[in-house]
């Protein structure tokens, strides 16, 4: 079996300060993140059937006992076991016939009735005998060992009492929790507001994927990637622009976008060269950089802030640079911001199928895949042999992200490291 263990703090070393002296640890990023955020108000009430993917804002309760009656759990024959005196075997006759959703006559003295899955048990009687144990003769059956009261019977409220509360308020809404919903009796549940994003990728170099290009040009990869991880229902994404590589044209892209949404988000221009220049016009504007740059490998130069109304994620502009980012602090801050509870995903220990040798200093996060099981039974791991924050091919083998430790220089096969499974959406 796979080893696991109680992740409390990150375990990949990015938290040791001395590592990189100038850069926030992953840790403190997150908690900049969780302090600096609140959930977006406004709710709607919406039919249980429309809600999937939105997060509660109220709690769910019962509107009734489940199952509303004691009933069947399998077909058979409904009998009354204090009718059932001295020894077997017993030969009972047939009174009537209870199919789901209808009811019977009280049960009287030696007597069954036939019942299906899911039909209410008659008054009189105490267990349901299954029908491969009895063997029937027109109208009587023979019972050949006695049932114990309770045999196959679903009691009234063994699953949900009435009011008994069934899910907390900031559960997102999956298909097991809209089965929930529905048990309930909840045909309407009360939601939290789509939360509000403009994405606003900068680069003059990028030109839409399969466009004419030029030789100095290349394929824009992080818009339909972003868009693709936008695209659920918890989440109306506003507005998508290409950024002009401009300070000028910047200030006025973010202006009218920090008026509309909650969150901007915004890929490249966030480094210190002299054409990066979304924090010079962030910074025009008078937002707020919470923090600029983090201690992790790829994605360092990853940013968060707030303008005029809205908060402001700057993701790198190379592509597994952004993707790595977005998942780790992008996915954090939209829970935050959508009130949604829970951890995600928790990592796990695996081991690595390679050794690995890189240079120290920044917690490195490598996409991986998952393939089989040690002769330990622990989980084995692969991954391309280097990480370039530009490359992309790989990321649809990867199942997940491993983390190495800031201060590991050379890791060999079989070392455990902690692999955190990709969120869905």
């Amino acid at each position: 079996m796979t080893i696991l263990h109680p992740i409390g703090t990150s375990g990949c070393g990015c938290d040791r300060r001395d590592t990189a002296k100038a850069l926030l640890s992953v840790d403190d990023a997150l908690a900049l993140i969780r302090d600096r955020t609140t959930a977006v108000t406004g709710t709607e009430l919406l039919a249980t059937d429309n809600a999937l993917g939105r997060i509660l804002a109220d709690p769910v309760t019962a509107l009734l006992p489940t199952p509303p009656f004691d009933n069947s759990a399998m077909d058979g024959y409904a009998v009354a076991t204090s009718a059932l005196t001295g020894q077997g075997p017993w030969d009972v006759p047939v009174a009537a016939r209870i199919p789901a959703g209808q009811t019977a006559a009280p049960l009287s003295g030696l007597q069954a009735s036939r019942i299906f899955t899911g039909a209410p048990i008659p008054v009189g009687a105490d267990a349901v005998v299954m029908q491969e144990d009895v063997q029937r003769t027109g109208c009587t059956i023979r019972i050949d060992h006695r049932p114990n009261p309770g045999l196959n019977i679903r009691r009234a409220g063994s699953e949900m009492a009435a009011g008994a509360l069934v899910l907390q308020k900031g559960r997102r809404l999956g298909t097991r929790e809209i089965a929930v919903c529905a048990a309930a009796g909840a045909a309407q549940v009360r939601v939290r507001r789509p939360l509000r994003v403009a994405l606003l990728v900068t680069g003059d170099e990028i030109r839409q994927a399969g466009a004419d290009r030029s030789a100095a040009q290349i394929w824009d990869v992080n818009t339909p990637m972003l868009r693709a991880a936008l695209m659920r229902p918890n989440i109306d994404l506003v507005a998508i622009e290409t950024g002009l590589d401009s300070r000028d044209g910047l200030f006025l892209q973010i202006a009218e976008l920090a008026e509309i949404a909650d969150l901007l988000i915004t890929t490249g221009g966030i480094s210190v060269g002299e054409e990066d220049h979304v924090k010079p016009a962030l910074t025009a504007k008078g937002a707020d950089i919470i923090f600029s740059g983090v201690a992790i490998k790829p994605g360092k130069p990853i940013s968060f802030g707030q303008v005029r109304g809205a908060l402001w994620l700057g993701l790198p502009g190379n592509p597994l640079s952004a993707f790595i980012t977005w998942h780790l602090f992008g996915e954090a801050l939209v829970k935050r911001l959508t009130g949604e509870i829970g951890h995600g995903v928790a990592r796990r220990h695996v081991v690595i199928s390679q050794d690995i040798t890189r240079n120290p200093g920044r917690c490195e996060v490598r996409p991986a895949y998952c393939t089989g099981f040690d002769p330990h039974g622990r989980e084995v791991v692969s991954f391309e042999p280097e990480t370039h924050s530009s490359r992309v091919a790989g990321l649809s083998m990867a199942s997940g992200l491993i983390y190495l430790p800031a201060d590991a220089d050379i890791l060999p096969a079989g070392a455990l490291v902690e692999f955190q499974p990709f969120c869905p959406n």
